[in-house]
């Protein structure tokens, strides 16, 4: 494996991480470490996908990234 391959297998196993964690209940989709492995995950993932050049993944992990800033706004205005 080469470099973009580790960049985006880490993204990736960050973004599965997360939800993995949430289906069994031991983080809330509104918990910062959720948040903010959705956005580091997402983040690594749309970099490998730019240095790829996938651009459809560049779209879906480009949104992921956008709503996982969101979410950290939200959070940050709440706590």
């Amino acid at each position: 494996m080469n470099s973009i391959d580790w960049i985006g297998f880490i993204g990736v196993f960050q973004i599965l991480l997360a939800y993995i964690l949430h289906v069994f209940g031991k983080l809330k989709s509104n918990h910062l470490a959720f948040i903010l492995l959705n956005f580091m995950g997402a983040t690594m993932a749309c970099l490998a996908s730019i240095l790829m050049e996938y651009l459809p993944f560049v779209l879906l992990e480009g949104v992921w990234v956008l709503v996982s800033l969101i979410s950290l706004a939200k959070y940050k205005k709440t706590n």
